[in-house]
């Protein structure tokens, strides 16, 4: 069974990919994975309605907001691998423990290049009184520019993910002063197709949550250097001990789900996020969003 699959950018928090199709979970599905590269998160999406591609994986935020902006979008979700949300706030403050109401005085950047950290980090805010409207960040820059600004001390705080934790810690450059993945359950990565894909490729679909089941059990029964060795040629430019410690940080905080079945907890409060932040306009339906059927489907 052939399959064109389309990544949605390449980040360290994806490695449960790479390395289901490196050490062959998808092989031993009877799969022939074709992998796309993309560069600029979504590209696959327009791919997948025109029949460019398969299948590609990334936020159900973008089923979600399909879904609002018509209800008979043809786009679904299903295969859960990132449960959990993967950004990080890092820096300086000199308020000990750091509170999420700290950023009022601070100064601070947020993530331009995909909307869902701030979407999800606004909402933390609003649950804690917060507006997050009256804060001051920058919010128009990227993560690597972001990165040189903290570093030369132009702000104070900024929001990443790996592997800029990693540095940051490295490199004396800042300190963990929130871990979003401590929200709980927020369905953050996930397989994304048409209805019409599902159609047409049933059979393999269901092999590919069934890699992915395999594959996220064998991640929690292997430490991170392993994971690290699988997926080490999908990111040439990360330093071996930096790709160690971002895995590992994103392991111990059990940021990949441990079953392939969508959570309703994490899908609700992702969506409860995206409606707040006014990124959507009506809370999303599970049942209109997510897949079921491939779920637990034997070869």
């Amino acid at each position: 069974m052939r399959i064109k699959l389309m990544e949605n950018f390449r980040a360290i928090f994806y490695a449960p990919f790479y390395a289901t199709q490196a050490l062959g979970f998808y092989a031993r599905e009877g799969l022939d994975i074709e992998m796309m590269t993309s560069d600029t998160p979504g590209d696959a999406v327009p791919m997948l309605l025109d029949g460019s591609v398969d299948i590609t994986w990334g936020g159900p935020m973008r089923v979600m907001k399909a879904h609002d902006q018509d209800a008979n979008s043809p786009l679904v979700c299903f295969g859960e691998v990132v449960s959990r949300d993967p950004f990080f706030l890092f820096g300086r403050s000199d308020r000990q423990p750091f509170q999420l109401t700290d950023l009022d005085n601070l100064r601070f950047t947020t993530v331009s290049e995909v909307p869902t950290p701030w979407q999800c980090l606004q909402h933390d805010l609003r649950l804690r009184d917060v507006d997050p409207n009256q804060l001051k960040r920058i919010a128009d820059r990227p993560m690597d520019r972001n990165y040189a600004a903290l570093r030369g001390g132009e702000i104070d705080v900024m929001q990443a993910f790996e592997p800029f934790m990693s540095m940051a810690e490295r490199q004396s450059a800042g300190d963990l002063l929130y871990a979003a993945s401590t929200r709980g359950p927020t369905v953050y990565t996930a397989f994304i197709a048409s209805k019409d894909g599902v159609a047409r490729h049933r059979d393999a679909f269901a092999a590919m949550v069934r890699a992915t089941a395999k594959m996220e059990q064998w991640l929690y029964a292997n430490p991170a250097e392993e994971l690290a060795k699988a997926t080490a040629s999908f990111f040439p430019d990360v330093p071996p001990e930096i790709l160690i410690a971002s895995l590992r940080r994103y392991r111990d905080a059990g940021l990949w789900a441990r079953s392939p079945e969508m959570s309703h907890e994490g899908f609700e409060r992702l969506g409860q996020s995206l409606h707040s932040g006014g990124f959507i306009t009506r809370l999303p339906s599970y049942d209109d969003c997510v897949e079921h059927s491939l779920n637990g489907q034997k070869p």
